[in-house]
């Protein structure tokens, strides 16, 4: 019994690596394949539409909503101080270091990383990129390496629109329904929040596209097993990019924290 247990554990460890491994060298074909010709520009645009344009109104309701729960949540405690003023700088900070780049992957992978997935998938299980292979046309180039860098542009300025869009929710619920003074709502939001950290929820924001787009091209160009096998891409490829935002999150911010960022 022992010994079956450190089998299934080696097992896990071993597939584990291997994941990785191949990610990391997709990862690096993808990125230095940008290089080469021909560069297919209208591909990268076509993404950075499907990807990007087209998840921005999920985004900016989301968002919107996000930075009024904040707002109500923290007026229940700034009240019982007469801080209510401050609430524009906890929404902002909230929203630009933490809240709008988790959110942002998140929600392009539920909605972009699984089609990305699923796409790949059915063109690998009907040989659609062997084909592209018989045609001398390299199909990580050509399928892989427009989404990774559409897909960290599109997080990224999907991530500044929610910090812009979920502020204004915050403003309007403190402003419209608690009565918050609008020149101490304002002034001590630009003496609470700084720059760095919009920087700091922008570079967590291209990570996360990155990571969005080389797990879901992964799984969908691992795809085996026909129909059934593209469905099974498609809910590993989901769940593994949300769980590796999570992980690089925390990893990303300690990094930050421990340099001072």
């Amino acid at each position: 019994m022992l010994v079956g247990l450190f089998e299934a554990v080696g097992r896990k460890v071993i597939e584990f690596l291997e994941f990785w491994g191949k990610w990391f060298i997709i990862s690096l074909k993808a990125l230095f394949l940008a290089f080469r010709r021909p560069f297919r520009f209208k591909r990268y645009i076509y993404y950075l539409a499907t990807i990007g344009t087209d998840s921005l109104p999920v985004i900016a309701i989301t968002s919107f909503f996000t930075g009024g729960v904040i707002a109500l949540e923290t007026y229940v405690a700034f009240h019982r101080f007469n801080a209510e003023y401050m609430i524009g700088g906890v929404v902002a900070i909230s929203m630009a270091r933490e809240l709008a780049p988790v959110l942002s992957a998140l929600l392009v992978t539920a909605r972009a990383g699984s089609a990305m997935a699923a796409e790949i998938g059915t063109m690998k299980v009907t040989e659609q990129i062997d084909a592209l292979e018989m045609m001398a046309v390299n199909p990580i180039k050509y399928l892989i390496t427009p989404r990774v860098y559409t897909t960290v542009i599109a997080v990224t300025v999907l991530t500044l629109i929610s910090d812009i869009v979920g502020y204004i929710g915050g403003y309007i619920i403190s402003i419209y329904l608690f009565d918050v003074n609008k020149t101490l709502y304002m002034r001590y939001t630009e003496i609470l929040a700084e720059m760095d950290d919009v920087y700091h929820g922008l570079i967590k924001a291209a990570i996360f596209g990155f990571l969005i787009a080389t797990i879901s091209c992964l799984y969908g160009y691992s795809t085996r097993g026909g129909a059934k096998g593209v469905g099974e891409s498609t809910t590993r490829a989901v769940v593994t990019s949300s769980i590796a935002i999570l992980i690089f999150d925390y990893l990303i911010t300690y990094v930050m924290r421990l340099f001072d960022l």
